[in-house]
């Protein structure tokens, strides 16, 4: 599993759109910065890009990783591997590559302003790790998408709709849900619903320790007593950590059954 992990980091550091990536963080930390110097402004900046743009690239990269090296997966089955070493090798190098071009690609231009100068930098490593967590998350979904789908087309539309859905419908629904039923009490309601999307989690997880929660209203109240807390800190990085195992132990249960 390792030798297929280093192989696929190699093969997707030779890729140009690896360099993309790690290039537009790298520009937009340093554009950031250069149009206002303060860090804690430009670290919600990128809260915003980050938590929309991250699973994008990673839904992406995975369905696109699979689709691409199909042939040669196929030539490693052939070989006397388990499909589990095969298949989780290449997806801790797709996760684990992205990861590595959005902590360089941010953290220098960061560094080069005086991050450790900074009272942001918990703030801004709090923003890396949720970062990470989302490039775990929807490369696993991606591959799960992927191993449903043969057909490439496909597997695009569902995975470009996986990311929809809950960058921008579930969101949505919510709202609509805490209008219809606001004469009721929803406080663990909405800490359930905000626990099912990891996007959501992740945004509010850094809008409570970037201390804007008051923009939330009465929501933002309920979330800050709950995720606000060490306790409550704590179970939202578990919440995070299932949505990248969850994911991980339906793959190998689907490479089982799967006919290759």
């Amino acid at each position: 599993m390792l030798k297929i992990l280093k192989y696929s980091i190699f093969d997707l550091l030779r890729s140009r759109w690896s360099y993309v990536y790690f290039i537009f963080y790298l520009l937009l930390g340093f554009v950031l910065l250069f149009l206002n110097s303060d860090i804690n402004k430009a670290v919600i900046t990128l809260m915003n890009i980050i938590i929309v743009l991250t699973p994008l690239i990673g839904t992406i990269f995975g369905v696109m990783y699979y689709y691409n090296s199909k042939e040669f997966t196929e030539l490693l089955l052939a070989q006397p591997i388990k499909r589990s070493k095969i298949f989780m090798g290449q997806y801790l190098g797709i996760a684990l590559s992205l990861t590595l071009s959005l902590f360089l690609g941010l953290g220098i231009p960061f560094v080069f302003y005086g991050l450790f100068k900074s009272a942001a930098i918990f703030d801004f490593s709090l923003l890396i790790v949720v970062g990470s967590f989302l490039n775990f998350i929807f490369v696993a979904l991606a591959y799960n998408i992927a191993l449903s789908t043969e057909n490439r087309i496909k597997g695009f539309g569902y995975a470009i709709l996986m990311w929809l859905f809950l960058a921008v419908i579930y969101d949505g629904i919510f709202m609509i849900s805490l209008i219809m039923f606001n004469e009721y009490p929803l406080d663990k309601f909405s800490l359930i619903a905000t626990m099912f999307n990891p996007i959501d989690l992740s945004r509010i997880l850094i809008l409570l320790k970037l201390d804007i929660s008051a923009l939330l209203g009465y929501t933002g109240a309920v979330f800050k007593d709950f995720f606000g807390t060490n306790f409550g800190f704590i179970i939202s990085m578990f919440i995070l950590f299932l949505w990248v195992f969850l994911p991980v132990l339906r793959m190998k249960f689907k490479l089982k059954k799967k006919d290759f």
